[in-house]
């Protein structure tokens, strides 16, 4: 376990990655608490922290720049009710492999206005009913969610479920949140490793969305590291649907 420290920030990787977008790779470190984020000086579209042991999202300082977090395989539970005020601009979230267990712990996303792609695949929250109506509901802005494309009839269906009185009690009913965290409960003792059959779908569904051979090789490597598609090819994806949209007359 490493904490994470301004020395380690300056000394981990950084590079410009496939969506030119400048990327700070702190995989791997196992570490438990996000601390001392003031020594990226904002420098940063992505931080990648896959890999480590960090139970809560939270401790940005204010870091507007910052458009992506990837938290593949940690052990989060809760995410910050004021996350907002440090990352307000953040449009990608991966949470894939984690433990937030229900609705009611991804109340905080709401306040991340620019939120567009959501990951919550092998969570327990991703299993329970309404899941998908009731993360829409919260978070209207999101267009992905958990690497398929948000229909407009889930949308229309979303707004029904939630409207008025009643489903103002609705979501109150199931929007329950977890009991009070004890370190170590209810997360499962050996976490999994590589990707699951779930994820090596999404990539395959994503090369198979692929337009170019060059997006097509950079998805199989992917596959072979156990990486999970994420902001490029469901952007790719999402634009070739929206310029036909276009074409359409839709």
């Amino acid at each position: 376990m490493v904490k994470l420290t301004a020395e380690l920030i300056e000394q981990s990787a950084q590079f410009t990655n496939p969506l030119r977008d400048r990327e700070l790779d702190l995989r791997g470190y196992k570490i438990p608490v996000i601390e001392n984020m003031g020594a990226t000086l904002d420098q940063f579209d992505t931080i990648d922290f896959s890999d480590n042991d960090i139970r809560k999202l939270d401790g940005f300082p204010l870091l507007p720049r910052l458009k992506t977090l990837l938290f593949n395989n940690n052990r989060i539970v809760r995410i910050a009710e004021a996350l907002h005020q440090g990352i307000p601009n953040l449009e990608t979230l991966i949470l894939t492999n984690n433990g937030i267990q229900e609705l009611g712990d991804l109340d905080p996303l709401e306040s991340l206005k620019n939120l567009t792609y959501l990951s919550l695949m092998r969570n327990p929250v991703s299993t329970k009913k309404h899941y998908r109506l009731y993360v829409l509901h919260k978070v209207p802005s999101l267009r992905v969610i958990d690497f398929q494309r948000v229909k407009q009839k889930e949308r229309d269906a979303s707004h029904k479920m939630f409207k008025g009185k009643k489903g103002q009690a609705l979501a109150a009913d199931i929007g329950k949140k977890s009991k009070t965290f004890v370190p170590g409960e209810g997360l499962p003792e050996k976490r999994m490793e590589g990707p699951s059959k779930e994820d090596i779908a999404a990539i395959k569904t994503a090369i198979a969305n692929a337009k170019t051979l060059e997006e097509v090789e950079r998805l199989n490597n992917m596959l072979k590291t156990g990486q999970i598609p994420g902001k490029a090819a469901l952007h790719k994806q999402l634009r070739g649907e929206e310029e036909e949209m276009e074409m359409n007359g839709t």
